[in-house]
């Protein structure tokens, strides 16, 4: 793991929880590019996600606590839970967690390619989150995650009903951040639904 994945992470970390913050309770079913997911179940998948990928590093033997969401449920407070996950997750990482694999149920992956896996995620998602919300969003690390994410984008995972949307054309000279957009299926250009 590269000090510079640490530390965008926690600052993605640190910007998703005052997004979170920003979220007004009369938004929660308000749609996002995410299609899949309104304001608030995106908002639960986040978080849900990030707790147990914090668990996982955190556990000496890199176990995550579960491999699906089914029997997560989101605090009172997700900004708190946000920030309190980031606290823990920047300990384990500063203590070599990331040095061993991420195990969630029977698949395992090295660490340094999960915590970029999860920088790429909440980059995209914090898009779609502030996208939804009328907030601004603006994540460090993209131009990293732009070398990365080619590489994880097979057709195992990208296409019509997959976990990635199929990618969007993108001119080569948008922002890194449309263009990480692009890649993972979101059109850049979205905006809420008026009405």
């Amino acid at each position: 793991m590269s000090p510079s994945t640490r530390e965008h992470l926690g600052a993605v970390l640190d910007d998703l929880a005052r997004l979170f913050d920003g979220i007004d309770e009369r938004q929660r079913h308000d749609p996002t590019p995410c299609t899949d997911y309104d304001v608030a179940q995106l908002r639960g998948h986040v978080l849900g996600w990030l707790t147990t990928f914090t668990a996982g590093f955190a556990d000496p033997q890199g176990r995550a606590p579960r491999a699906d969401l089914s029997d997560y449920t989101a605090p009172a407070d997700p900004a708190a839970a946000v920030r309190a996950a980031a606290d823990q997750l920047d300990a384990a990482l500063r203590a070599g967690a990331a040095e061993r694999p991420l195990s969630l149920g029977e698949a395992a992956m090295p660490g340094e390619v999960a915590l970029s896996m999860i920088l790429w995620e909440y980059q995209v998602h914090g898009w779609d989150l502030a996208s939804a919300t009328g907030q601004a969003w603006d994540p460090p690390g993209v131009e990293e995650t732009l070398e990365f994410a080619p590489e994880m984008l097979s057709d195992d995972y990208q296409g019509e009903g997959k976990t990635f949307g199929p990618r969007l054309p993108v001119s080569p000279d948008a922002p890194a951040l449309d263009r990480l957009l692009g890649l993972s299926g979101r059109d850049p250009h979205w905006k809420p639904p008026t009405g």
